[in-house]
């Protein structure tokens, strides 16, 4: 599992329909606004890092109002939560 957050900043008036916009991408799993210097902060959830690559780099950038974006690439989790069987559900590996 490859996992980013992209801190996003939004044209004024539109973070509402970014937002729904990101949550429609396949990847994205979660949406947060937030205040502070950036308007949004999406969690992308992907399995390899050309997927990655290819929500970031080419779906993102089709979301009208989207002015600017910082993307982290998360190494490792540290989390009290298992996320990757939480993800698992459902495969034969689990």
């Amino acid at each position: 599992m490859v996992t980013a957050i992209v801190l996003i900043n939004v044209k004024h008036g539109h973070i509402n329909d970014v937002a729904e916009n990101l949550l429609a991408m396949h990847g994205v799993s979660e949406v947060y606004s937030v205040g502070g210097r950036y308007d949004l902060v999406a969690i992308i959830r992907v399995k390899t890092n050309e997927e990655m690559a290819d929500v970031v780099t080419s779906h993102m950038l089709k979301i009208e109002h989207i002015e600017n974006t910082e993307t982290l690439l998360a190494f490792r989790a540290y989390s009290m939560h298992d996320l990757e069987r939480m993800f698992a559900i459902g495969s034969e590996a689990a």
